[in-house]
């Protein structure tokens, strides 16, 4: 008797052990159910936010996309972003008190961050001074700044900085009497509050009178001008995007992803053009490797004097750079058969009429950064287009020294607009979804998380069933 009660003691005491072995099991089951689901959720997400939009050799050039964001984050940009901080390429020599010559200037900025401030002649290094044209009642711009430039660029070997014009520009910078000089670092390229009639009136000259291109336009050359003119256009929409007067009661500056999208990020051929451009810009100074590497970068400072002919030596024979893109745009396939001569006198003073419209913007700030780039720009054509160094080895290439530090600051700014579209593109989407509820990923979105929550509550329902279930069938079985 004594002994029947010991066992059937035992025997409750290893079936309770049992009924919470299967309740421990299922709960484990249940918590792995749902971690798994979420993980599969996670993982969803992390590919959707990987995959890339842009693949595949960026038209018109010789690297792909994936070669081009991979070298901007790991050589351009950071090498770049260091170069133009040096004295050398801070300091930016321009006319910024024109007259239009094509209308009254009636444009008006809402934001004194529009206007350059004017700074002492004694702020831009001394070496500057030097090796220019005289000139009189020299000022320095925005804040405290001053850098003039006169130079030349040459293909073969660096002769010395000199004063010649660009043919593919207006702007005569010969004329030192009515430059100024602007410390750029004081003077970042950001939102202004420079909108409305008048600074539309400027892209729709650039691009309805200047820079005409209709889809499946065979010109090849008409079409490098649309899509350097669109990249450029780009390139400065996402950079009044990413710095962007949130809240002007507050003074409150960031990033306007909203407008960001709307300006560039939903036209696939904006960012598509904004590679492009980006390209065409690098394929120049690569070509110009041996005048850059030879140039005098002196400011007066030796120390960074030698610090920016590293950085710059640094980027023109990266190896990272020539193995995977050497050739970054092939000017050769352009320019060729009947007409070409004339056909290129016609884009050249296309592109000169681009530059003086420049001198109808409104805003001191947006001209300055207009000016600049579309100096740039002019660079890079006349590196590509001006000068044929194998079939005219006695003409070598000569640029100014502002074209230098105008065609490297553009490249800075493309480097950082690509970043931009690059690292904020999955934040972009995310608020685009939120914003726009019929947006179709915000519908897939919003269904794939109710079919996963009921496919997961699916799940633990018929694990507490079956514990249920076999709870009730040990407890029968214990009496």
């Amino acid at each position: 008797m004594v002994e029947e009660k010991k066992n059937k003691r035992e025997r409750r005491r290893w079936g309770w052990a049992a009924i919470g072995a299967v309740v421990v099991v299922a709960a484990a089951l249940a918590v792995g159910v749902l971690r798994t689901r979420n993980y599969n959720i996670y993982k969803h997400c992390t590919c959707a936010q990987d995959s890339r939009k842009y693949t595949g050799i960026v038209e018109g050039c010789c690297c792909d996309y994936e070669t081009v964001d991979s070298l901007n984050a790991d050589v351009l940009h950071p090498l770049l972003q260091e170069l133009v901080t040096t004295p050398f390429f801070r300091y930016f020599k321009v006319k910024l008190w024109c007259d239009c010559p094509f209308w009254p200037d009636d444009g008006m900025c809402k934001l004194r961050d529009c206007s350059v401030c004017e700074c002492p002649e004694t702020e831009f290094p001394e070496p500057f001074k030097k090796h220019v044209l005289p000139f009189d009642d020299l000022k320095c711009q925005e804040g405290k700044p001053q850098a003039t430039v006169d130079r030349t660029l040459d293909s073969k070997a660096f002769r010395g900085w000199v004063e010649v014009d660009n043919p593919w520009t207006q702007d005569d910078e010969t004329d030192n009497g009515e430059m100024t000089y602007v410390n750029l670092l004081l003077n970042p390229e950001r939102y202004t509050g420079y909108t409305g009639p008048s600074a539309r009136r400027i892209w729709d000259a650039i691009y309805s009178d200047n820079c005409k291109y209709a889809p499946g336009e065979i010109c090849q050359e008409k079409k490098v001008l649309y899509k350097l003119i669109s990249g450029l256009h780009s390139s400065i929409s996402i950079h009044i995007a990413a710095d962007y007067l949130l809240d002007e009661t507050k003074n409150l500056w960031g990033k306007n992803l909203e407008l960001m999208y709307d300006r560039v990020l939903q036209y696939p051929d904006r960012v598509r053009n904004l590679y492009f451009t980006f390209l065409f810009v690098l394929r120049a100074v690569t070509k110009a490797t041996d005048y850059l590497e030879q140039a005098e970068y002196e400011t007066g400072n030796g120390v960074e004097d030698l610090k920016t002919q590293s950085l710059v030596r640094q980027l023109v024979y990266n190896p990272k750079l020539q193995t995977a893109c050497p050739l970054p745009f092939d000017e050769a396939k352009l320019w060729k058969g009947q007409g070409r001569p004339e056909l290129k006198q016609q884009i050249q003073k296309q592109f000169r009429n681009i530059s003086a419209l420049m001198d109808c913007v409104g805003c001191e700030k947006c001209r300055l950064w207009g000016k600049l780039q579309v100096l740039g720009l002019g660079t890079a054509l006349k590196i590509l287009f001006s000068v044929d160094g194998q079939k005219h080895p006695l003409q070598p290439l000569q640029l100014q020294r502002n074209e230098v530090i105008a065609l490297m600051n553009l490249l800075n700014r493309l480097s950082e607009s690509i970043s931009f579209v690059r690292e904020m593109s999955p934040d972009i989407e995310k608020v685009m979804e939120g914003l726009v509820p019929d947006h179709p990923s915000s519908v897939i979105s919003s269904w794939r998380r109710m079919v996963d929550a009921i496919v997961g509550l699916w799940y633990i329902t018929n694990l507490c069933c079956i514990s249920t279930s076999l709870v009730f069938f040990l407890c029968l079985k214990l009496g």
